[in-house]
């Protein structure tokens, strides 16, 4: 650390005391003039002394010597404690947290210094530990030049444009201070001798520093206003973090260096690989990431969320539009899972007759309920009721706040990967469940998680509501051309009838052979029927099924439709008992014709049909099953019972959707179960007239009791 001209020595005492000097006299203005309120005043004041008696330091004792070493990390300490204050000019302290580790790590890196001329004072001197140590001191100088730079250039960044006036002067005065340090120290490293000429001009640089800073102290009068973000915090962490792997490498290279011969050189090379094995297999890691994220979040922020980047990225996702988008049901899953850290999810929907039912995943690969409930209605229903989010960890664990913990289904709790619960509420109306897995690093779920998630619901839940509103718009104003064309129809085949009664009476008063008026007679009388059967059936939608419900066998009905189509398809009677329930005879005739002709468009001319009517002693079933093309379960789910929706060319797709709503109307249920490429199953249900006529008693005893 030697000076060897005595020109720049000469020159570098000078303008030490110069720099002394002139932080001296802005101690003194800062003193008089400058606002005694800012939080940095008594932090600058005492950085201005400092830096004076560093510069006397060195023209006492020499640049290189142990005192000027010493008083240069004084000198560092109070200008980092200076950056500190800076950051809590807004008056809060809550804006220091992030800041603070930062500032300590800085302040760890200067005070080691002093481990540094403990060993040069206690270890036999060697050239090999002269240039250790100056090696090591230079690049601790260097990581503290940088750190301070960052921690300015956030500051700078984080002001608004009406704040930064009051941090012109100061943050130029620290800037080059810092910048002039960083430049120094690493030509000194690089070279491994400091450079003679800009060491000796440290002086003037400490003497421009007090100038800008006394220019800056009348400038006090306004607030700064400073939020840093998390993810200038991370970023800044992490470059301490690899600035300190830096440093271990170069610690060790350096001891290594010290055991001399060939095995310290085969040593250093280990050494080296090992170190770049282990960072390329840790470094680009996913979960060593999330438990960077989780350890920062908890040890250094008051919250855990920067919410302002989490709605941005809320609106982006949702809000996203081309042909390879994904479903808005898989951006709701996405939003849920991004905000949890988590890789994937799957969303439920509210079926017709069960909690929930899969309506979309995305990224999970795992199998889902098909063919019954995924969720019961009771869990549906208590998550409408008490609106609460459900940790599936502590439903695991046996806690069960609400009643939830026997409502959860198994192939929920047994799913290790199943994580959290998010229901989708829409004025009190559960629009859909969000299932998450469980993210790379896992985490117990606190306040904040859950407020978050349950605003966020709230916000998805009225995305589904609004689709599915535009969706029933789209569909009634379907229903009102369909009207209209029936209308139409209605009217025109009503006066054909009208002609062809007509027709029928004039031609049995006025024909005169025997024979051709009887056969003018029976066709004319046949087509009116038909006619007027057709306007029948036309007229029923408007009609109630349950208002004309009476005991009918399903023999009969059945017998009907396997008539009707015989001739067409092929259909096996494969079970006939006998079942009297509470129907409609032609509502339900007209509902098995539909399931029939759905199920012979489906199936190829060989394939039969097959018709079961079987009893359970309380309800009579028809099921109709063929081994077609078959369905998907999200087409059954969205698609089959739609209106207007066909995959035949030419069909109004009206067929399912009647069937249902007759079925209904009439007290029974309809059942779909199929797999695509083995066929369907549709399944009637309906009360048998015995079981309807106790259930009627069992609710209306006084009327039983007058009868």
């Amino acid at each position: 650390m030697g000076w060897p001209s005595a020109f720049w020595t000469v020159t570098g005492a000078a303008l030490h005391m110069v720099g002394a000097v002139g932080c001296l006299l802005a101690l003194v203005w800062l003193w008089q003039r400058a606002d005694r309120t800012r939080p940095d005043f008594r932090a600058s004041m005492i950085a201005l002394g400092l830096t004076a008696l560093w510069g006397a330091v060195v023209v006492a004792y020499g640049p290189a010597s142990h005192e000027a070493v010493v008083a240069e990390m004084a000198r560092n300490l109070g200008w980092i404690a200076v950056i500190y204050r800076l950051f809590a000019m807004d008056g809060r302290d809550r804006s220091l947290g992030p800041i603070r580790p930062v500032i300590g790590a800085l302040a760890l890196v200067e005070m080691l210094h002093a481990a540094l001329l403990l060993a040069d004072l206690r270890l036999p001197a060697s050239p090999e530990l002269n240039a250790a140590i100056f090696q090591t001191y230079t690049l601790f100088r260097i990581l503290v030049a940088v750190g301070a730079l960052m921690l300015l250039h956030n500051l700078w960044l984080g002001a608004g444009a009406s704040t930064r006036q009051v941090l012109l002067w100061s943050g130029a005065a620290l800037a080059g201070l810092w910048a002039f340090d960083l430049n120094l120290y690493t030509i000194g490293y690089l070279s491994g001798e400091m450079p003679q000429e800009l060491a000796a001009m440290r002086g003037l640089v400490s003497m421009l520093m007090a100038v800008a800073l006394a220019i800056g102290a009348n400038t006090a009068q306004a607030k700064l206003r400073l939020r840093p973000s998390r993810v200038v915090a991370f970023r800044t962490l992490s470059l301490f973090i690899i600035g300190s792997y830096l440093i271990a490498m170069v610690g060790i290279a350096q001891a290594f260096t010290m055991l001399g011969g060939d095995f310290a050189r085969l040593a250093q090379t280990g050494f080296i690989l090992a170190a770049i094995v282990a960072a390329l297999l840790w470094l680009p890691s996913a979960k060593l990431r999330g438990w960077a994220r989780v350890t920062l979040a908890k040890h250094l922020f008051q919250h855990r969320y920067d919410y302002r980047a989490e709605w941005m990225r809320f609106t982006q996702t949702i809000g996203e539009t081309g042909e390879d988008t994904q479903t808005l049901h898989q951006r709701v899953v996405k939003v849920v899972a991004d905000i949890t850290e988590s890789a994937s999810g799957f969303l439920l929907l509210p079926g017709d007759n069960t909690g929930g039912e899969p309506a979309a995943r995305w990224n999970w690969d795992g199998t889902l309920p098909v063919g019954q409930p995924a969720i019961p209605p009771e869990l549906s229903r208590l998550l409408e009721q008490h609106k609460f989010i459900v940790d599936l960890d502590d439903v695991r664990t046996g806690s069960d706040q609400h009643g939830e913990g026997r409502l959860v289904p198994d192939w929920l709790v047994t799913n290790e990967r199943a994580w959290v619960i998010v229901p989708l509420l829409h004025f009190e109306r559960l629009m859909g469940i969000v299932v998450v897995a469980r993210p790379p690093v896992a985490r117990a779920l606190d306040w904040e998680d859950f407020d978050l998630l349950r605003i966020v619901g709230q916000q998805l839940a009225s995305y589904l509501a609004e689709q599915a509103g535009e969706q029933a718009l789209m569909e009634a104003a379907r229903f009102d051309e369909f009207n209209r064309r029936i209308a139409f129809v209605i009217h025109d085949i009503k006066n054909l009838a009208s002609q062809l009664s007509l027709l029928a009476g004039n031609a049995e008063r006025h024909a005169e052979k025997p024979e051709f008026r009887a056969d003018m007679l029976v066709t004319l009388r046949n087509s009116a029927d038909k006619l007027n059967a057709l306007l029948s059936r036309l007229a029923r939608y408007n009609a109630n099924p349950a208002e004309r419900r009476e005991a009918t066998d399903l023999r009969d009905i059945g017998q009907r439709v396997i008539a009707r189509f015989q001739s067409a398809h092929r259909i096996d009677l494969i079970r006939f008992d006998r079942c009297e329930v509470l129907a409609d005879p032609e509502a339900l005739e007209q509902s098995l014709v539909h399931l029939v002709q759905n199920a012979v468009d489906a199936s190829d001319e060989s394939s039969p049909i097959a018709l079961e009517i079987s009893s359970d002693g309380l309800r009579g079933m028809v099921q109709v099953v063929d081994s077609g093309s078959g369905m998907s379960a999200q087409f059954i789910r969205e698609d089959l019972f739609r209106p207007f929706v066909s995959t035949r060319n030419g069909g109004f797709g009206v067929g399912a959707f009647e069937a249902r709503e007759l079925i209904r109307a009439m007290g029974g249920q309809l059942d779909v179960d199929s797999r695509p490429g083995l066929g369907t199953r549709f399944t009637v249900t309906l009360p048998m007239v015995d079981a309807a006529q106790l259930i009627a008693a069992s609710q209306n005893p006084d009327k039983q009791e007058v009868a």
